[in-house]
């Protein structure tokens, strides 16, 4: 009878139900979490995260109707559950989705059943070909310490990669020279033009970085507890281990110093891939011939622990090399035995509601690509605040589902809009920023003060569809009214970026 009231009790704890079931510690996933626990206070919600720490936005400010601004906490998962009561949190990983089911399996055994499951598991990094301990991805929390502590003994490292974290990066980055690959013909291209891009390059190799603009200089990206690990039993650095994505300026607050006394120095190899990550035996079985750009200090016959080989036919030794290629959906444990439909670029697909091809099944962030008919001048980014913005609204989704009621979608969907900041200017990129889809027929309009602002307005058919803005330029509201209202700019467009001008005034 003993024996098996232990086993009744055994089985028990790995049986788990709720309502509401999330997977993902990130700022999707707590921010679903925290929106189901306001929106239903009186049901059981249950987020599972492989990580002891979340990603807890903080400081939420709604700028206007489609930018906002927040700062990033990462905090213990017990947070969740102390300011949401009816939020439990397992520290597990997802082993399997039996969603016929509706059930989850994890890595401690348990089987969690739900009514409604939001998956929020993110992305996991494209690491360049190669295995190689001295190649580092940068995705998470984890992955940026492993990169301080390599770069701490490094006097010159190479980025590869060309968005949002490689940006930050090599700017944030001090005593070390900093070899840049990028496949573009700009850096910063996943975000800015190549104007914007001139704009930017000034800065790459300026001696007092925290001089080139206080403008937005402040720290956003804090982190209450270092513990802890967020790889799950069956990863591990090097084979594609990650945890949640980073948040906003989050290489700002970080030490981010190399080996070397002298101040940073950029070198940027425009369109060239990585042909080949070479260990020092590797590189002298090639005689191939090292390169050093002219204004580093290396000597071009020194020898290096790793080797990046482009495609330019550079060869360029150093101490680390930096992987910053981007993200692919990580689907891993929810496609096996499951009928999800699956987009090209490897999301779940999601309708508007963010309801994927199964029965009560969402997905959010990073890991779901949208799959309604979109609006025009709205793009998925997988950004951090798309991932706050499809957070919310799946919680809210689901919630309407569940009592049978009917749900628009959120204005966020209408306009695409982001804020950010890159070598310490504010960033603020609306609708179709780069002309995307456009083909040739857009008109450009252009306003550019040097060390100061870069303002670009992009037209369609008299309209405003789309602009960069660079700096305090206070322009974001009225070209976001602009954008959303069609307002027919042609009589205008000559004037609308004269100096001078009160442009809100004027259309106020």
């Amino acid at each position: 009878m003993e024996g098996s009231r232990e086993e009744n009790e055994t089985c028990a704890t790995r049986e788990v139900e709720a309502k509401f079931v999330i997977v993902g510690g990130g700022i999707a996933g707590v921010t679903c979490a925290e929106t189901l626990a306001d929106e239903c206070p009186e049901e059981k919600i249950i987020l599972i995260t492989a990580s002891p720490l979340v990603k807890v936005v903080t400081n939420y400010q709604q700028v206007s109707r489609t930018m906002e601004t927040f700062d990033v906490e990462e905090k213990p998962s017990s947070t969740v559950e102390s300011q949401c009561p009816n939020v439990r949190v397992i520290h597990a990983f997802v082993s399997g989705l039996q969603a016929e089911e509706k059930m989850l399996t994890t890595s401690d055994g348990k089987r969690v059943h739900y009514d409604k499951l939001c998956i929020c598991s993110g992305g996991k990094p494209k690491l360049i070909p190669g295995q190689n301990p001295l190649v580092v991805g940068i995705r998470d929390t984890e992955s940026v310490k492993s990169f301080q502590k390599k770069l701490s003994a490094a006097k010159r490292i190479v980025v590869v990669g060309n968005g949002g974290i490689a940006t930050e990066l090599v700017y944030e980055v001090e005593g070390c020279e900093v070899v840049w690959a990028i496949k573009d013909r700009s850096i910063s291209s996943a975000f800015v033009d190549e104007g914007a891009a001139q704009f930017f390059l000034p800065h790459l190799n300026q001696k007092k970085k925290e001089e080139a603009s206080a403008l937005v200089k402040r720290l956003k990206y804090t982190v209450e507890n270092e513990g802890g690990s967020a790889l799950s039993p069956t990863e591990g650095e090097g084979d594609g281990s990650f945890g949640s994505a980073l948040g906003p300026d989050w290489a700002t607050s970080r030490h981010m110093k190399g080996a070397s006394s002298v101040c940073p120095q950029v070198h940027v190899d425009y369109q060239v891939e990585v042909v080949r990550v070479m260990d020092r035996d590797q590189m002298s079985a090639t005689h191939l011939k090292t390169h050093t750009p002219t204004h580093f200090a290396g000597d071009s016959e020194q020898e290096w622990p790793v080797y990046v080989e482009l495609s330019n036919g550079c060869v360029y030794g150093c101490d680390l090399v930096v992987s910053a290629t981007g993200v692919i959906p990580f689907t891993d444990p929810f496609l096996p035995g499951n009928t999800f439909e699956v987009a090209e670029d490897g999301g779940i697909k999601v309708n508007h509601k963010l309801e994927t091809s199964l029965p009560d099944v969402y997905a959010t962030g990073d890991v779901c690509t949208a799959a309604w008919e979109r609006s025009k001048l709205w793009l998925q980014m997988r950004l951090w605040t798309q991932a706050r913005q499809m957070g919310s609204y799946a919680a809210r989704s689901m919630v309407a589902a569940t009592r049978g009621e009917s749900i628009s979608l959120d204005i966020c969907f209408e306009l695409f809009a982001h804020v950010t900041k890159f070598f310490g200017y504010k960033v603020v990129l609306l609708g179709l920023f780069n002309a995307q889809g456009l083909g040739n027929d857009y008109e450009l309009l252009l306003r550019v003060t040097e060390g100061e602002e870069y303002v670009k307005v992009v037209l369609h058919e008299g309209r405003l569809v789309g602009a960069i803005l660079i700096g305090e330029t206070d322009l974001e509201e009225t070209f976001e009214n602009l954008a959303l209202n069609q307002t027919d700019l042609t009589a205008f467009k000559d004037n609308l970026l004269e100096p001078g001008i009160d442009i809100e005034d004027f259309f106020d």
